[in-house]
């Protein structure tokens, strides 16, 4: 069965930098589009990066554009989020996913971001 699961998230002060990784598994990684989500206390999650099969295209909601980088390694079928110049308002629980008939979610990894 499909398989997300997230780490590398933590405390960082602002400016700082984390990278978050998903390994993936029950499927064929390199077919799918994957995603980044990311849910704050009491808001809507949201979409914050996107990546194609093979890595060619990305996209960013506007708030981490400049920031953030996703990238894909289809050889290890795990997919990062590197994040920097963090700031208070990333703070939220950053979810992995994919969508392969249904959609499907990592655990999550929460990021704490400290001004």
């Amino acid at each position: 069965q499909v398989q997300l699961v997230e780490s590398g998230g933590g405390l960082v002060q602002s400016g700082g930098s984390l990278r978050l990784s998903c390994a993936a598994s029950g499927f064929t990684f390199s077919s799918y589009f994957m995603r980044w989500y990311r849910q704050a206390p009491g808001k809507e999650r949201e979409l914050v990066a996107a990546i194609t099969s093979a890595g060619g295209i990305t996209s960013y909601t506007d708030s981490v554009k400049g920031r953030f980088t996703i990238s894909r390694d289809n050889a290890k079928n795990t997919v990062y989020l590197q994040m920097n110049s963090l700031k208070p308002d990333d703070t939220a629980v950053y979810y992995c996913n994919v969508v392969k008939g249904f959609n499907y979610w990592g655990q999550g990894t929460q990021v704490t971001v400290s001004s």
